[in-house]
């Protein structure tokens, strides 16, 4: 940390800033009911009928999620695996927790079998912190974009839960009111008819001529690297001789991930297991052949190199124009879901920055202009 000390500001150990205990410990055979939330070193482990902590508190986590940082906004019960905030000396508890969130104090974790956080360990850590009124300033910037991501977070997942309830309607009732029939995949409309997956396919392949090392993965370039692993585009490459050669859109398939992905642009296949899926135009529209791939919900466990599982797979098959229609009424439902995780990601990055310029007072909150 620089010697130099912003204006107005103070430099003070950590203890002198906030003093941590460590919790008190609480079997599950001890638990009681009651709505007292009980903190471990993750977060809430249970509930228990007694609080011996006062709202708004912090842990942060002793063992387990060693430096993990938790704010309490009712009286908590701090269990043994974490510490917990014993004394403020006066400092703003939302702050606080701020504060000690960007200290990274994990990096004070001792013991190789059970890595344990030792508060001594880091109690005459130096920091600077602002007065009391600029610490309420800067918690409530931070708070303000904190909450802006729980609010995009929540749209996810009521997203999600109706896009589940939106195909499953849609996939065995249709979008005409028809009477239903019972099939080999349940109840479907009159007019549809059900096709086994390899019938539904027009060409299948391995990726594997067309996958790219990882090393040739960069930063850019001109064609897009779809990975099935954590990342859907996982970098770019130059290299266009890796280009698939199948015709636009395409879905892919990971054998280990058992994921599906729509592609209609131009790209390269990361190095990894996967299958490249073109539908039968014949038989299917491209979007709604995606969709009832995603719809079969398989285990997402377990690991199939020879593409057997999918293979034995029967989907719907409407009319045409109905399977467009079905598309675009779950594509309407997913962009909203993209939509909020693109604020999400850009909140996270203002949430970084804020707190990274605000906690070294290279922003002071006077300055701070930002819109959420």
């Amino acid at each position: 940390m620089s010697d130099s000390v912003p204006n107005g500001w103070s430099k003070v150990e950590f203890d002198n800033f906030t003093t941590l205990q460590r919790g008190k410990d609480l079997t599950k055979a001890e638990f009681r009911e009651g709505t007292v939330p009980v903190a471990g070193s993750n977060g809430v482990i249970g509930y228990h009928d007694t609080a011996i902590a006062k709202a708004p508190g912090i842990t942060v986590g002793r063992s387990g999620s060693a430096g993990r940082v938790t704010v309490y906004e009712e009286d908590f019960w701090p269990h043994n695996t974490s510490l917990y905030v014993r004394d403020f000396h006066g400092n703003d508890p939302y702050f606080a927790g701020f504060l000690l969130g960007s200290l990274n104090l994990a990096r004070f974790k001792t013991g190789a079998s059970v890595p344990t956080l030792d508060r001594n360990s880091f109690k005459t850590l130096p920091l600077l912190v602002p007065p009391l009124p600029e610490q309420k300033e800067i918690a409530h910037i931070l708070s303000t974009v904190q909450r802006a991501i729980e609010a995009q977070e929540r749209i996810i997942q009521t997203t999600t839960e109706l896009k589940k309830a939106l195909m499953h309607k849609l996939f065995t009732e249709g979008l005409r009111h028809e009477p239903q029939k019972q099939t080999e995949i349940g109840p479907v409309p009159e007019s549809w008819e059900v096709c086994k997956v390899p019938v539904a396919l027009q060409k299948t392949r391995v990726g594997r001529q067309h996958q790219i090392p990882a090393k040739d993965i960069a930063a850019i370039g001109a064609h897009p690297v779809v990975d099935q692993g954590q990342a859907f585009v996982a970098g770019f490459t130059d290299d266009h001789a890796r280009l698939i050669d199948f015709d636009l859109p395409l879905v892919i398939f990971g054998d280990h991930t058992r994921c599906f992905k729509f592609v209609d642009f131009p790209f390269v296949l990361g190095a990894d297991g996967t299958k490249i899926l073109k539908s039968n135009a014949k038989l299917f529209d491209p979007k709604f052949f995606f969709h009832a791939l995603v719809a079969l919900d398989l285990p997402s466990r377990g690991y199939n190199r020879h593409f057997k599982l999918l293979k034995e797979k029967s989907i719907p098959r409407p009319p045409l124009p109905e399977q467009r229609d079905i598309a675009s009424a779950i594509d309407t439902v997913d962009q909203k879901g993209r939509n909020a995780e693109t604020k999400v990601a850009a909140l996270q990055d203002l949430f970084r920055t804020l707190l990274h310029e605000l906690m070294t007072a290279k922003t002071r909150v006077h300055n701070a202009a930002f819109e959420v």
